[in-house]
């Protein structure tokens, strides 16, 4: 992502618009950990100290149906009300001085595989080419198969300008990751100075590339992507089923095989989980006491409150394995009820 967003800038440069340097990111997300994507990450927990060092970025609102379309506005009006924040935003800085906007089809860890809204990425894709302003996909976590898609905007019906990937592109073997520009990206930077201005100890690593290779090949082959879809339906109806019988799952979301839970002190209110870093971790310690590694998060509804856990079984997780999952995950659950109780009943005004 870090250097997405380079080549993104170099773009405008080698088009005469170096003043193009402003980039526009989402509440609730995350881009990594270096000082650059950082800035353009959300998450309060993981800026901590370091917001001092951070170089200036903006924010829009996340696309979370759950937590942000009103109950009288369709789902066409919430997209369109997210594309229009945005055009805001960038015409309140200057057309000519935004870089880029930058998102997760899927968001991953700060807030549990909430997805994009139909239409979502339509209007914002629109907006962007209408003020030149490039838009980056963050599918490093949710792409390579993982939401039933190669790369998860397909479902979303659009094209990125940049397209960065990693995790499950060479699924854990090799750390790996890499970014796809679109055509008129690469012929700018090959008609001007045919440099990129980057460059790294580990850049076009031939091992770590050789293994990414052989597991694209093996998600061809073997039709995982297809499988992850099966998958997922399998497991969405099981943490739905568990959902309708649990009275602090307020949500379930994701897509294919990237799925999450979000938990609430009411249902009806949609209250956040109080509590939510203690709770997480005590989910992330039952599940190893029950053999079940879990991805738990807190700060799930606006960064400070609310609690979560994310999966992402392995593409190749069999129908008995996902029932396992879930099997041991409701054991998990009733082992945690009680903490849950006792978060819940130490708020105040949640009934």
């Amino acid at each position: 992502m870090e250097v997405a967003f380079k080549v993104a800038y170099q773009y405008h440069c080698e088009r005469g618009e170096p003043e193009r340097s402003r980039f526009i990111a989402r509440r609730q997300s995350f881009h990594g950990s270096t000082l650059g994507t950082l800035s353009l990450s959300h998450n309060p927990a993981r800026r901590g100290i370091f917001d001092p060092l951070l170089p200036p970025a903006e924010f829009v609102s996340a696309c979370n149906a759950y937590r942000g379309k009103q109950p009288d506005e369709s789902v066409a009006d919430y997209a369109n009300r997210l594309a229009k924040e945005l055009e805001l935003k960038i015409n309140a800085l200057g057309a000519k001085n935004v870089a880029a906007f930058v998102a997760e089809p899927v968001v991953g860890s700060t807030n549990g595989a909430v997805p994009a809204v139909p239409g979502y990425f339509k209007a914002i894709r629109e907006i962007c080419d209408r003020h030149g302003v490039l838009l980056i996909i963050d599918d490093v976590m949710s792409g390579m198969g993982r939401t039933g898609h190669l790369f998860s905007h397909f479902q979303d019906g659009i094209t990125p300008d940049i397209l960065a990937v990693g995790k499950g592109l060479a699924a854990g073997y090799q750390p790996i990751s890499g970014y796809l520009v679109a055509p008129h990206i690469y012929m700018a930077l090959r008609e001007g100075s045919g440099v990129l201005q980057n460059g790294q100890t580990h850049v076009n690593h031939p091992f770590a590339c050789a293994v990414a290779l052989e597991v694209q090949k093996t998600i061809m082959e073997d039709d995982l992507v297809n499988v992850a879809n099966q998958r997922g339906t399998r497991l969405r109806a099981g943490l739905s089923r568990l959902a309708d019988q649990h009275p602090f799952i307020g949500d379930v979301r994701g897509r294919g095989l990237f799925l999450g839970i979000e938990f609430v002190a009411n249902k009806v209110k949609k209250t956040p989980m109080p509590q939510g870093a203690k709770l997480a971790a005590r989910l992330k310690q039952a599940g190893f006491d029950n053999g079940l590694l879990l991805y738990p998060g807190s700060g799930t509804a606006d960064g400070k409150e609310g609690c979560h856990i994310l999966f992402a079984p392995p593409l190749i997780a069999t129908e008995a394995e996902i029932d396992e999952l879930l099997h041991r995950l409701e054991a998990v659950l009733n082992f945690c009820m009680s903490d849950m109780e006792k978060a819940v009943r130490a708020c105040v005004n949640i009934s």
